[in-house]
């Protein structure tokens, strides 16, 4: 489970989407997000599907390498699902035991699930068609307008790239440990909950020593270039906007404005 991880990696191939400007995969992004928590209707979901399903095509990063991703949060998933399935009052479905399903909860968890799935392969496909590097300049240059209040934005940017590099790193660690403790006769699976978060004593330790030891060396390596911050340094690659930036503005707005109305067409016909 933790090589289906795919957030933070990047998927090198060639593709209009990972032409795009890092500010308009940031930004699309986000309001992508935004987007699946405005529609509250099935319609709206449908055109944020078809919107994703597009987005991907276009990337060629393959479906089944981000749909993998979605293994790693199925248990957060089903917990989510179960909570609002089972607590939500309303007008009961069905009851058996102390449990009782809801019209309301029902709705409500479906809802939850769907946009958990696409918010979760929407996120991917930004950190798999952009390099660390471009997001990391990306995120400082919309971050920008917070040093007006002296917030220090490159070294925002820096840390939220580097925590994000991280991840299918210390993942594929965290794999080759347990595989290690594994051979040795570790077990990881048997016992109740209290005997497998012993178990997992371990696995933490090294994990934690190679983490350490990773951001010391990467703290050396950046001394040794004399990195200093963000004052005064300037980009062999500057971003700059094209008309495909432009072009890819104008489709996250005609989505949003399709989202909308798809969601108001539905209410209106009572459906």
């Amino acid at each position: 489970m933790l090589r289906d991880i795919t957030l933070g990696q990047y998927y090198q191939t060639e593709s209009v989407i990972h032409r795009l400007d890092p500010r308009v995969k940031l930004g699309g992004t986000l309001l992508y997000i935004v987007s699946l928590f405005v529609f509250n209707h099935f319609l709206g979901y449908i055109v944020a599907a078809v919107f994703l399903g597009i987005v991907i095509r276009l990337s060629h990063v393959p479906f089944r390498f981000m749909v993998k991703g979605m293994k790693a949060i199925l248990f957060l998933m089903l917990i989510t699902v179960g909570f609002n399935l089972f607590l939500t009052p309303g007008e009961v479905l069905v009851r058996f035991w102390i449990f009782k399903i809801t019209k309301e909860g029902l709705k409500l968890a479906v809802n939850m699930a769907i946009r958990l799935v696409m918010l979760v392969i929407g996120s991917s496909v930004m950190t798999l068609t952009t390099t660390p590097n471009n997001l990391t300049d990306g995120m400082e240059k919309m971050l920008r307008p917070l040093r007006v209040l002296r917030v220090p934005v490159h070294e925002v940017a820096m840390m939220m790239s580097i925590a994000l590099r991280f991840i299918p790193i210390l993942m594929e660690e965290t794999d080759k440990i347990m595989k290690a403790q594994i051979a040795r006769g570790a077990d990881f699976e048997s016992g109740n909950i209290l005997q497998r978060a012993r178990a997992m004593v371990p696995l933490l330790v090294p994990l934690f020593i190679s983490a350490f030891r990773r951001a010391n060396d990467l703290a050396m390596a950046m001394e040794a270039r004399c990195y200093r911050g963000g004052d005064g340094r300037t980009k062999m690659k500057p971003l700059v906007y094209h008309k495909r930036d432009g072009a890819a503005y104008l489709c996250i707005l005609l989505y949003l404005a399709a989202g909308i109305a798809a969601g108001n067409l539905g209410r209106a016909l009572g459906l």
